[in-house]
């Protein structure tokens, strides 16, 4: 790709690719054979490539000749107009995204060129997950308040009230006393489970998100994912996250189980990811503050992927597609992604799942006064 602030002073737009590289929106420029001309830093984070990849690449090369965009292109060619598209799947090899919505327009100090500008329309649909995600988790927290209160203090009346008649029951109804507290047990030890979605209050602090992946690695290597191949690709640069070690060790950990247990076990592979994103800023419920996440972290995995009909509803408690699953791991996870005022999403197709996880930086001075109070710490 020539240099683009002289390609826009030699088509007569100085100043262009300056101001077109400030946008947020991601925008690219193709000459008449459909070659990437300009891309700014938005349209390199949209389509994961660089503008020196970029600039060696037709649109073609990109997506299917078949595929709406280039579509769309040529139509704003032959009609030298203006052309929309709005929920297109951009689909290949290099590129999966959904809900994309295209604009297209003539540019016309260099005939038959291109501008394009795209926009991820599912962004709201992912707000609106996140909102869904937060209400499971409140259903989940109200029912893990009812059980405990309803259920824990006559269960345990009915387990003791068992153990006393077993002492004075006859061989075969001692049998059933046992039968009765085995199954109180295992109501108290669901109940429990489910006291894990309680509300309580969060203590977050600044955390180094590299020592919790490196930790849950070991775990899942020397345990439940002993067989498969575990992959790290790391952005060492990336700063602390704002949060709550312990349960960010409980949501990698759910992530990193439900993907071994999804992947062939002879080829299967999990690799773990962490990058800077401009991120996403999510509007708090009541108030004018919006909390800035660029901070993301993926869990990825080459299994069978999830079946469509289970993607809107996966993060609500009892949801599984697992043979004797309970349907409380990713609900879990939701509620506490939640508790972090976080977002998870779910990318999933056959060969390819990946969960991302997009937290926030810590406020300004909190990871300094953390460490001061560190050292300030007796021996």
């Amino acid at each position: 790709m020539p240099d683009s602030i002289d390609f826009f002073q030699k088509s007569g737009l100085p100043g262009t690719a300056h101001l077109l590289s400030a946008l947020p929106v991601p925008v690219v420029l193709l000459d008449v054979e459909e070659r990437f001309c300009f891309a700014n830093p938005a349209a390199e984070l949209f389509l994961g490539l660089s503008s020196s990849t970029l600039a060696q690449m037709h649109l073609t090369d990109l997506l299917p000749e078949d595929s709406r965009l280039p579509a769309l292109v040529r139509q704003v060619r032959a009609a030298d107009a203006p052309v929309s598209d709005h929920d297109l799947v951009l689909h290949s090899p290099r590129l999966h995204r959904e809900g994309v919505a295209a604009h297209g327009a003539p540019l016309p100090e260099m005939p038959g060129a291109v501008v394009l500008t795209l926009q991820d329309g599912s962004t709201a649909q992912k707000l609106d997950r996140q909102l869904n995600f937060r209400g499971a988790a409140r259903g989940a927290s109200a029912m893990a308040a009812m059980l405990a209160h309803e259920v824990k203090n006559p269960l345990s009346g009915i387990r003791g009230a068992a153990q006393l008649l077993e002492q004075a029951a006859s061989e075969a109804d001692r049998e059933l006393c046992v039968l009765i507290q085995d199954e109180a047990d295992r109501i108290r030890d669901l109940v429990e489970r489910m006291d894990m979605f309680s509300e309580r209050p969060l203590e977050r602090e600044a955390v180094n998100i590299h020592e919790v992946l490196d930790h849950v690695r070991r775990i899942a290597a020397t345990g439940f994912a002993a067989h498969l191949r575990i992959l790290e690709e790391y952005d060492p640069s990336l700063p602390p996250v704002w949060g709550n070690r312990d349960q960010l060790v409980q949501i990698l950990l759910n992530l990193v189980k439900n993907a071994a247990e999804a992947v062939d076990p002879r080829e299967g592979e999990i690799v773990l990811t962490t990058a800077y994103r401009h991120g996403v800023r999510l509007a708090i419920p009541g108030s004018r503050e919006r909390v800035h996440l660029p901070l993301e972290v993926t869990v990825r995995d080459n299994g069978p992927g999830i079946a469509e009909d289970v993607r809107a509803s996966l993060f609500e408690p009892f949801i599984t597609t697992k043979r004797g699953g309970q349907g409380l791991g990713l609900a879990m996870v939701a509620k506490l992604v939640a508790d972090h005022g976080a977002l998870i999403e779910c990318d999933s197709r056959p060969g390819r799942t990946v969960f991302r996880l997009s937290l926030a930086k810590p406020p300004a001075g909190a990871a300094l006064a953390q460490q001061r109070a560190r050292i300030r710490q007796p021996a």
